[in-house]
């Protein structure tokens, strides 16, 4: 395995700091009958040391020559490999097995991260929680507040089912080979029936895009096919405003008028 090319289609940078490692398993935390899935094994960095903790771990691998790489090292008593995109599986299905809740960890490739934080979110009522390595400007808009550049469709989509935390920035160093930027690692936590707003999930999402499909423009303009402003001014959002203006809570107010209507 350690002589493994890393394969730019794949996104692949693989962690090599002990150090870093260390502090990332410290932050998961994982017990010995923790439900856990690992995304993208890679090299075993984070799955070696995952598995001196558990019973039993459930990786996501695409590479065919590393997923023999593992079959190689660790008996399929504490290792299941799911071969495939994980952009495409049923993480549902090994919550379906035990009924436990889910824990997910990866080092995510950056060309996918996005869509797969938004494929993970249709698990959310299935999951415990997420500790992901990203890229750190993925995590900054992740964890972004309202108003400012960083904040947009995947703040407030992600922001609606999950508590966020970013918990420490990893520098290229610890990857071989080195990206380009920082990275950092990002918990997500999904929220309680008692703590989720309701609302129609997809309209949500498109009201979401659609708001942040030119950032420029006002309100009154990106949502007019779906909204009108006095219907705006009426749930107190100003037609004039940004998308990047808005609350997560404000948005759930126009998703729920536009229900209501």
């Amino acid at each position: 395995m350690k002589s493994h090319i890393p394969r730019k289609r794949f996104g692949q940078n693989f962690l090599n700091s002990p150090g870093v490692i260390r502090k990332i398993v410290a932050a998961i935390a994982p017990r010995p009958q923790d439900r856990m899935v690992e995304i993208g094994p890679g090299l075993a960095a984070l799955t070696e040391p995952l598995l001196e903790a558990l019973d039993h771990l459930h990786v996501v691998e695409i590479d065919r020559d590393l997923i023999a790489g593992l079959k190689q090292r660790f008996a399929p008593e504490k290792l299941t490999i799911h071969e495939g995109d994980a952009l495409a599986f049923d993480f549902g299905t090994l919550v379906r097995e035990s009924q436990e809740k889910l824990r997910v960890v990866g080092n995510l490739p950056y060309n996918i991260s996005t869509p797969l934080l938004f494929h993970l979110a249709d698990f959310a009522d299935q999951v415990r929680d997420m500790h992901f390595m990203l890229q750190k400007e993925v995590v900054d808009r992740m964890v972004a507040a309202p108003g400012g550049a960083e904040y947009g469709r995947l703040s407030v989509m992600l922001q609606y089912r999950f508590h966020l935390e970013r918990l420490f920035i990893v520098p290229p160093g610890a990857f071989t080979p080195p990206p380009k930027v920082d990275s950092a690692i990002v918990r997500l936590v999904p929220k309680s029936a008692a703590e989720l707003e309701p609302c129609d999930g997809e309209l949500l999402a498109k009201v979401v895009t659609a708001a942040f499909s030119q950032r420029r423009k006002m309100l009154r303009n990106t949502l007019r096919e779906l909204i009108d402003e006095e219907s705006l001014a009426a749930l107190g959002i100003a037609p004039t405003a940004r998308a990047e203006t808005l609350s997560g809570s404000d948005y759930v107010r126009i998703v729920r008028a536009l229900s209501a209507g």
